[in-house]
């Protein structure tokens, strides 16, 4: 049975820290703007904004003391990941959930974040949240429907999401918890304590800037590992910003995925709107849905 931290409601805290990756502190601005609009307040850590000189928002340690007290401190009721990037795999075996075990809290974000995703499933059967992060609400973001779906999920309201068809859908129903996020970290993860674990669920996929190739090679690496053979459906997202070799591959992203799922009978829908890019719904990690491909439409609906 998964475990579903409590949904915020007015005058909550959420935590902004950034476990991997830097973020200059203007570009969270908007965002912390639009939470506090929305009626929360918003404690900021010390990585938001550091004085770092290389690609971590802080050092290993300190990205990790930082996540672990805003994990164990029973004022804040969320957090909100800043950026991904790369860094969370540095911590995770350091970082203590004992305390978020007995009292969960919402984790909100995407990418890199997808190791605490997994990690926190796949162990504790604690649903958190994948969705967009600071970044996200800049440019007028905040007035979006995907950053909407990030408020509706905080505070508690069930979705129907809809989606075009797609040529290369496989139509079915499916319903089953969701879990997944992005590949190149799912396929990481492999054979780690992180390991996602996918049977019978509904799995969702998405990526950004890799080649076709090591796309083509990360889903063999799950397919090979038997993460593919007993799902209940499938949900490939935005592949984003692909590249091809001088020599090219010799099809586009979305033909590589389709030849490597051909032979399995369940529902798979194609650039479900979860991604790099500004479309990318809050869905709850853990949570159960509806998957409902037809020729005319698709639906994924939480249960």
């Amino acid at each position: 049975m998964v475990k579903f931290p409590p949904y915020l409601k007015k005058g909550d805290t959420i935590g902004i820290t950034c476990p991997a990756g830097y973020m200059a502190a203007e570009k969270a601005q908007t965002c912390i703007s639009t939470l506090q609009q929305w009626g929360y307040q918003v404690m900021v850590g010390k990585t938001l904004g550091s004085n770092s000189l290389n690609y971590f928002s802080a050092t290993d340690e300190d990205r990790c003391d930082e996540l672990q007290a805003m994990l164990d401190d029973d004022s804040i009721n969320a957090i909100l990941f800043g950026r991904g990037g790369y860094g969370v795999g540095r911590i995770i075996d350091a970082l203590d959930f004992s305390k978020f075990k007995k009292k969960p809290k919402w984790l909100i974000g995407y990418s890199d974040i997808t190791v605490l995703h997994s990690h926190i499933y796949s162990r504790l059967k604690i649903a958190t949240l994948h969705a967009p992060m600071a970044a996200a609400f800049n440019e007028e973001g905040y007035k979006n429907e995907f950053i909407q779906s990030l408020q509706n999920a905080v505070k508690g309201k069930k979705v129907n999401y809809k989606t075009a068809p797609h040529p290369f859908n496989k139509t079915g129903t499916a319903t089953a918890e969701l879990v997944g996020g992005n590949l190149s970290l799912l396929a990481h993860l492999t054979g780690t304590p992180s390991d996602i674990h996918t049977k019978n669920k509904i799995l969702f996929i998405e990526d950004v800037g890799e080649y076709i190739y090591n796309i083509d090679r990360m889903l063999y690496q799950l397919k090979r590992s038997g993460k593919l053979d007993a799902l209940a459906g499938l949900v490939i997202g935005g592949f984003t910003d692909m590249k091809d070799t001088e020599r090219p591959f010799g099809k586009p992203v979305y033909e590589a995925i389709m030849d490597i799922i051909a032979e399995y009978d369940f529902p798979v829908c194609f650039d479900f709107p979860v991604s790099h890019s500004d479309r990318n719904y809050a869905l709850k990690v853990g949570g159960t849905y509806e998957l409902k491909v037809t020729a005319k439409q698709v639906s994924l609906k939480e249960k």
